[in-house]
């Protein structure tokens, strides 16, 4: 079975979330991405810092996720961007055909 991800970047505003899904979503590095509005709160420089963020919850695979942190990398605005990436345990068969049908070859 193809290895597939779920992987999370936030930014400081819709626009810039729109952005960087607009950005993988053409290179087909994402298939699929999710723009939420959160609340985040983290140690940054020594303190404890509090922002509204957009998380960007991008469907990809495996095998794409070296290209994907580096083009999200090359565009986001924050100085050290949070790129994680979660595994697909299982999923709807349908929807993971679809995945990889519109993800790069």
């Amino acid at each position: 079975m193809t290895s597939y991800l779920q992987v999370a970047t936030t930014v400081e505003s819709r626009a810039l979330a729109e952005e960087v899904a607009h950005h993988v979503l053409d290179r087909r590095l994402a298939g699929c991405v999710q723009i939420v509005q959160c609340a985040s709160m983290y140690h940054w420089q020594g303190k404890i810092e509090q922002s509204d963020e957009f998380l960007c919850i991008m469907k990809t695979r495996q095998d794409l996720f070296d290209e994907l942190q580096a083009e999200i990398t090359a565009i986001h605005p924050y100085e050290v961007p949070e790129i994680l990436a979660t595994p697909v345990a299982a999923g709807n068969p349908e929807y993971l055909d679809w995945l990889n049908g519109e993800l790069r070859k």
